[in-house]
């Protein structure tokens, strides 16, 4: 059990599934208390049911700020306030700029790039007016590199690593930012994918050669772990070969 996480508490949002339920697993197995946060209610309930004491579980939408500010509420009633924020949901509904998916490109700025915001904004007074707390904010390799197809996704996971970069520098060492940047992890990320030769080749990639969600966990732990005077900023991950 970590020292440095106990009795810590981390809001995790897209915590039903993949990267998200895989960090809740591994913070609370290191000490730290977890909030779920999630839309799908059944999902985080379950899970939180099988942590025990140290998970909490709210519903709730990452399009919605006034969701997070009431997760952010019942985390300070339950644990004291949120030390630290997993910026995780995320949506990926590829395609061509000419197909003119108007509609996801909303959607993907909605979740990818407000719903950071939005959960930034619901933990960020509390963590200054302490002087202390961390933000670990999921991009992408998406968000390092475009790709045909790729263009809002990698816009969106381009913006979160500008937020995390602008928040670092206006944080002025009170409030830690790590940017992870995974390749493909087994996730249901490639679900979100409009039904196209694309999604089911994705779908297959992701079964076969992604990393486990764990991996993910591990290198956020490795992040919060450290002491307070190290900023660990980025962190690249992605299959052997892939990047």
């Amino acid at each position: 059990m970590s020292q440095v996480l106990k009795g810590k508490c981390a809001l995790i949002t897209g915590a039903s599934s993949g990267i998200g339920e895989a960090t809740a697993r591994k913070l609370v197995a290191e000490g730290a208390n977890v909030v779920l946060f999630a839309r799908r209610a059944e999902r985080i309930e379950t899970l939180a049911n099988e942590l025990g004491e140290q998970a909490l579980a709210v519903t709730g939408s990452v399009t919605s700020h006034a969701d997070l500010l009431g997760a952010s509420e019942q985390a300070s009633n339950r644990f004291g306030g949120v030390d630290i924020l997993i910026n995780n949901a995320g949506i990926m509904p590829l395609s061509a700029l000419a197909e003119r998916r108007v509609e996801d490109w909303d959607r993907t700025i909605d979740v990818n790039i407000k719903g950071v915001l939005y959960a930034i904004d619901a933990v960020l007074p509390g963590m200054l007016a302490r002087e202390s707390g961390h933000v670990v904010n999921i991009s992408s390799l998406a968000g390092l590199s475009v790709m045909p197809n790729t263009n809002v996704y990698a816009c969106s996971k381009f913006a979160v690593r500008a937020i995390s970069d602008g928040l670092r520098m206006e944080s002025d060492g009170k409030v830690r930012v790590t940017t992870i940047y995974p390749g493909a992890v087994q996730t249901e990320l490639a679900e979100t994918i409009p039904e196209s030769d694309l999604k089911r080749h994705l779908q297959d990639m992701f079964k076969g050669e992604a990393m486990s969600p764990a991996a993910i966990a591990d290198a956020i732990f490795y992040a919060l772990s450290q002491p307070p005077s190290v900023g660990v900023n980025d962190i690249t991950i992605s299959p052997p070969g892939m990047g």
